[in-house]
């Protein structure tokens, strides 16, 4: 048997110092761009000017028809109310659809080439690279069987011996020793050299843990690549995207646009099959306007040691959690810390990076329900010391999607007293129609520019067994996604209550699998959504009109726990797919991480 690989390599520090949001914001670091660099377009600013006043112009053409038509018999405290919440709603819609349709345009004429590999290059990588995969009481067979097939990937593209993996586990004591056991499997049979270090105090949950790591070993390393639990990657787009940086020195940070694979239940079939359908045109999009601004999501990027060490030391927020604290979202933040040092954060749509989805509803909100906390602290961010201002929309856009839903559902309760009190409104004035139509325009849209790219593209349109098969998945998935919005919002809703009343969300392993759901499980978590339900259909005879207007939202309410019981199954997956619904990859089949723990039944062994 050959001698067992070291735990860990010689120590390398590098100094990482907090940073500040207030008072003078450092000097830039960055070197100059290269003229003609990667996502560098000279007409960025008329770009954004363009979506910003586009979403202004929709905004204010609906509340202005809105307004003529609520306060045609007076103003009350309702009209104004409802005036107030409508506006912001109907600006993150606009912005939304502007995003989706120039994601479009941008696709379908040829500018942006869309999802492709990552260029490649002759010459040998320069820079050394660390694969950092931080865990957190994960099935040990899946993390180390994902490690596998990027370290054999790397392998067979001739590029081992730059690129270095560290497991970086928060897991409890219990788990170490089969953690131990996977990783003494794979750092022998492993080309690349495979590292494992389990702290024993979880200090500042993931970006703790990334810094600690930073602050032992970063110094010996030029960049480091930042991947989930669930992550996976091709051995090309790593070693493709690791050239890019050695050919770009003022990049900091580049991110990809992960695909979602894995999935078993009929929700995580659902997410996948949304994602590649209508995730294309809007991350063109996004990429279209964020430029050398753009965001950070956490995982699956390529990150410059240096540039990260010397701009993305994060303090502890003043007071107390769920607003002070450890920050959640680091992500978002790191991304606008970077760009304030001068160094350029891109987004590129290549192929193989991929992560998992959670397997119901359920695990999806609890994982929704961290977010939200964490995107909440960045309020408190927003006026930090020389973050670019595209940085700071970000940061606000992020807040602004979970606060959108508890004003759906005010705008929501706005129009029922006003209809029970007999009272103009929303769904009785003039515009009515018109308002709804454009609504309706901006909601659905983005889905059908989604179908009909996808129609147009071969080989998307192949993956996803055809037009026939796109055409009758989405004929399900738009009622299903109409249904299921409602009950997300109120989870949201209830969530964010949670969070004023200084509930702050607990870090927990995150559950990558599941079949089926007991609806004992289910209905604590959903009575106020079957209460809700209830209490619109009880007020039906007094608003019949609303009421119809309003009859998805109170049947999606409604059927609530069986919309979750049902997508949680993967025998319903399982015949989806049999009947080509929610197809993903028909004739291009998965990456499959190899197996590793073959006889390692016990922990510990």
């Amino acid at each position: 048997m050959s001698e067992l690989p070291p735990r860990l390599p010689p120590e390398a520090p590098i100094a990482m110092p907090e940073q500040r949001f207030d008072g003078p914001p450092p000097l830039p670091s960055a070197p100059p761009p290269i003229v003609g660099a990667i996502g560098s377009p000279t007409d960025i600013l008329a770009r954004r000017a363009i979506l910003v006043l586009l979403t202004l112009v929709l905004a204010l053409f609906a509340s202005t028809s809105l307004k003529e038509s609520v306060l045609s018999d007076g103003i009350g405290v309702t009209d104004a109310l409802l005036l107030v919440i409508f506006f912001p709603l109907f600006a993150l819609l606009a912005f939304g659809f502007i995003n989706a349709t120039v994601g479009y345009v941008v696709l379908t004429t040829g500018l942006h080439p869309g999802f492709r590999p990552v260029p490649r290059w002759s010459e040998p990588l320069q820079g050394r690279t660390a694969v950092l995969m931080p865990v957190h009481n994960e099935d040990v067979a899946d993390v180390f069987g994902r490690l596998a097939h990027m370290a054999e990937a790397l392998e067979r593209v001739g590029a081992a011996a730059s690129f270095d993996f560290f497991v970086l586990s928060d897991s409890a004591a219990d788990n170490e020793g089969e953690e131990l056991a996977a990783w003494e499997i794979l750092s022998r049979r492993s080309a690349c050299a495979i590292y494992y270090r389990r702290r024993t105090e979880n200090v500042g949950r993931k970006p703790g843990n990334v810094a600690e790591w930073l602050r032992r070993f970063g110094a010996g390393y030029d960049y480091m690549l930042m991947l989930d639990a669930d992550s996976l990657m091709g051995g090309e787009t790593i070693l493709g995207m690791a050239q890019i940086m050695d050919r770009r020195p003022a990049v900091g940070l580049l991110q990809t646009v992960p695909q979602v694979i894995g999935a078993r239940t009929l929700f995580q079939r659902w997410m996948q099959f949304a994602s590649r359908i209508y995730g294309p045109i809007a991350t063109a999009g996004l990429v279209w306007w964020s430029g050398p601004e753009a965001t950070f999501w956490g995982h699956n990027a390529l990150i410059r040691v240096r540039a990260f060490a010397e701009s993305c030391g994060l303090p502890v927020l003043p007071g107390r959690p769920p607003f002070g604290g450890t920050i959640m979202s680091h992500d978002v933040v790191e991304a606008a810390l970077l760009r304030r040092r001068g160094w350029r954060v891109h987004m590129v749509m290549t192929e193989d990076t991929f992560e998992e989805y959670p397997p119901t509803l359920i695990d999806a909100a609890v994982r929704d329900r961290r977010w939200a906390q964490g995107n909440l602290q960045h309020l408190a961010l927003l006026h930090a010391s020389g973050f670019h201002w595209i940085n700071r929309l970000q940061l606000l856009l992020g807040a602004a999607g979970y606060l959108a839903s508890p004003l759906w559902l005010l705008l929501i309760t706005v129009s029922v007293v006003q209809a029970v009190r007999g009272e103009r409104g929303l769904m009785s004035g003039d515009s009515t129609g018109t308002v709804l139509f454009v609504t309706l325009a901006l909601l659905f849209g983005p889905k059908l520019l989604g179908v009909l790219n996808a129609v147009a593209d071969v080989r998307l349109r192949r993956s996803m067994g055809g037009t026939g098969a796109i055409l009758r998945s989405v004929a399900l998935d738009v009622p299903l996604s109409t249904l299921a919005a409602p009950a997300i919002a109120l989870t949201q809703t209830i969530d964010l209550i949670g969070i004023a009343r200084q509930r702050r969300a607990e870090w927990q392993p995150q559950n990558r699998h599941g079949d089926s759901l007991a609806m004992a499980a289910i209905l604590p978590r959903y009575r106020w959504h079957l209460a809700m339900g209830v209490l619109l259909l009880a007020l039906t005879p007094l608003m019949p009109l609303t009421a119809l207007w309003l009859a998805p939202v109170t049947l999606g309410l409604l059927l609530s726990p069986l919309i979750v019981q049902w997508t949680a199954s993967e025998r319903w997956g399982r015949r989806a797919a049999g009947g080509r619904l929610f197809l993903t990859d028909a004739g291009v089949p998965e990456p499959q991480p190899l197996p590793i723990l073959t006889g390692v039944t016990d922990r510990g062994a």
